[in-house]
């Protein structure tokens, strides 16, 4: 079920008396209107869903997830240069996923034609599946030749679970590997901050047969940035297009304890902002579209402090704003 923006939740302080811009988050977010015509910029859509947790045997909450960084977004200082749009949200009812997976495909790919990119907020990981139909949906339609879509996930997890019988929170990566294989093309995947204690042996024989890419998260830190930014560039530079999917999971449990599980290790925020950055610059360099992007398994009922949210909220703020300053 689609729910238009709640432009309520865009509140905060407003400054005065400098002579460069003061502009705060909630005062650049406008409402998107279904009915306005084509307009270049960006668009946060929320996917407020628990069901994939819930399947997934995790802690439920993750649908409260869209409205927390929203909250946790509006006071931030923006940077912007272009146009952003609270698209609203796809509500998760009676448990019915697959409907709702359905429903935010259509959504996303909708605002891609209208030259907007999507920023989905989630509720779950399977924001993944939704997210990639959208924009597979969009980038296909009319093309001679099939485009080159490659997924960078930030996650402890592959998410590359069996979706047999029932899809769920750890199953949209191998979903997308179906896709794929039933497309007839490759499945370019690379997972950037892997728990190696909490992915079995089948998920890491399943991510070697379909030649995913991954490190792990001790291989993603200060002292190694050399060796993953060269991977990051052999994975983007034959691209059409990049998604860019973050399971907050991803993060040692004292910057995300407001998740559905806490990591004991996990990786610095610092490297992930720092990734970020790096990647737009490959994009460019490359001519690869990065068209969506995603930040999935926040969930405020375990959030000390909001500091899941505030992490939440300033990966949306790397993404979306020009931060080189």
């Amino acid at each position: 079920m689609f729910e238009p923006p709640t432009m309520t939740l865009w509140q905060g302080r407003a400054d005065t008396g400098e002579s460069a811009p003061v502009w705060r988050w909630h005062q650049r977010v406008e409402a998107w209107d279904r009915q306005q015509p084509a307009t270049p910029g960006m668009a946060l859509v929320g996917f407020a869903c628990d069901e994939g947790v819930r399947r997934n045997g995790g802690r439920v909450g993750a649908r409260q997830g869209p409205a927390a960084i929203r909250r946790a977004l509006a006071n931030l200082a923006w940077h912007g240069e272009t146009r952003c749009f609270d698209a609203g949200d796809i509500i998760c009812s009676d448990r019915g996923l697959e409907s709702a997976q359905d429903e935010l495909a259509a959504h996303l790919s909708g605002l891609l034609h209208r030259r907007l990119v999507p920023v989905v907020l989630g509720g779950g990981h399977e924001i993944a599946w939704g997210s990639f139909q959208g924009l597979a949906g969009a980038v296909a339609a009319g093309a001679e030749v099939a485009p080159t879509i490659g997924v960078i996930n930030f996650d402890a997890h592959f998410d590359l679970r069996n979706p047999a019988p029932g899809a769920s929170s750890g199953t949209p990566f191998r979903q997308i590997a179906h896709w794929c294989e039933r497309q007839g093309c490759d499945f370019h995947y690379l997972v950037l901050g892997i728990n190696p204690s909490a992915n079995t042996q089948a998920l890491f024989q399943f991510a070697e047969a379909n030649q995913v890419r991954w490190r792990t998260d001790i291989d993603c830190r200060a002292g190694a940035d050399v060796a993953v930014y060269r991977e990051l560039e052999q994975f983007v530079a034959p691209l059409d297009y990049l998604y860019v999917t973050v399971c907050l999971d991803v993060f040692s449990a004292c910057y995300a304890p407001g998740v559905s599980a806490p990591a004991a290790v996990g990786i610095e925020p610092a490297w992930v902002i720092a990734a970020v950055r790096a990647l737009k610059n490959l994009c460019r360099e490359h001519a690869v579209g990065w068209l969506m992007a995603d930040i999935a398994e926040l969930n405020p009922c375990f959030d000390s402090d909001d500091r899941t949210a505030k992490l939440a909220a300033r990966l949306v703020h790397e993404i979306v704003c020009d931060v080189s300053v």
